[in-house]
């Protein structure tokens, strides 16, 4: 007798698997309609602000002509990349911009976490609100007037903090005219201008830790440090993971408004970075694929980063963005 072998039929169930997957999104659509409607807006913008204009990044390989368009003007090769790697400026941008970056990740990533975890310990709840009120109320000053603050407060002369020194029966200091102390500037008024900001998203993780947590704690005769190290830190570890991530991210493209606002000719030599250099480049040169090279480059560096943050972190503390 022969024997008859019955093979799976694959493609019979992969055909019935998607027609379960359309029946189940035609479901939740008809059921959550609104909320796919409050969709629409936000991914309509990536799609015509972020992901669109990537097609142009081809202009870094191109002599842009305006007459001929992006696509139409005559292609390069790498030519404006090795410019880039062979202008002498071109290490002294990776460093401005990669130190500033690493002093701002230093500060401003583990103040908001102590404030959290010094907030959560306060018992009154009007001192809390206070307190969170004060230091989140710089984060809605826009750059322009936060530079203006940053000036006038420490002017040469007339500054309140020089005016200090003079009292104190110290000399006045130029401190957005010193190379050395710009850097410090910069970050200590982006710390406190972002701490009360970065803080609600910590407390917020602190209020969905688990209580009987806390309970379990005071029950072992735990001290309040003691349950900010085993309860509270491990409570917040995963957000403040993917923040992480997401800072180191973004190491490259440091904030350009608030470093072009505060440049001057005393401390190019600290302040210049890529992003301003790229307008510089780009915008008052006139040279469009130069800044276009310098840019992409920037963005795979940023890629770069990101993809190997996110493994270390997913290998090491299981938390990671995907």
């Amino acid at each position: 007798m022969k024997a008859v072998s019955v093979q799976p039929q694959t493609g019979t169930r992969e055909r019935s698997t998607s027609k379960n997957y359309w029946k189940e999104a035609k479901k939740s659509l008809r059921k959550h309609w609104q909320l796919y409607l409050l969709v629409i807006p936000p991914v309509l913008f990536f799609i015509l602000f972020k992901y669109l204009p990537m097609a142009n990044a081809v202009l870094a390989f191109k002599n842009y002509q305006v007459t001929k368009g992006i696509w139409g003007s005559p292609w390069v090769g790498t030519k404006y990349f090795d410019m880039l790697f062979n202008n002498p400026q071109f290490w002294m941008l990776i460093k401005n911009t990669l130190f500033l970056s690493l002093y701002q990740l230093a500060a401003t990533f583990p103040i908001p976490i102590i404030l959290a975890l010094l907030l959560n310990e306060v018992r009154s709840l009007r001192f809390k609100k206070a307190v969170q009120l004060i230091t989140y109320a710089p984060f809605f000053i826009s750059t322009v007037v936060m530079v203006s603050i940053i000036m006038i407060f420490l002017a040469p002369r007339l500054g309140l903090l020089n005016v200090i020194l003079n009292a104190m029966g110290m000399e006045s200091t130029n401190f957005l005219g010193d190379p050395t102390k710009f850097r410090s500037v910069y970050v200590w008024s982006e710390v406190w201008q972002t701490t009360g900001y970065s803080c609600v998203i910590y407390l917020a993780a602190l209020a969905g830790v688990d209580p009987s947590l806390y309970e379990a704690a005071k029950v072992d005769g735990a001290s309040r440090l003691q349950k900010i190290i085993h309860v509270d830190i491990p409570g917040i570890l995963p957000a403040a993971v993917i923040i992480l991530i997401l800072s180191v991210g973004n190491i490259m493209s440091l904030g350009f408004e608030k470093v072009y606002l505060m440049q001057n000719p005393l401390n190019l030599q600290s302040s210049e970075i890529i992003s301003t250099y790229v307008y510089k480049i780009g915008l008052l040169n006139a040279n469009y694929s130069f800044a276009t090279a310098v840019g992409l480059f920037n963005s795979v560096i940023n890629l770069i980063l990101l993809v190997a943050v996110n493994a270390v972190s997913r290998r090491i503390s299981e938390n990671s963005l995907w």
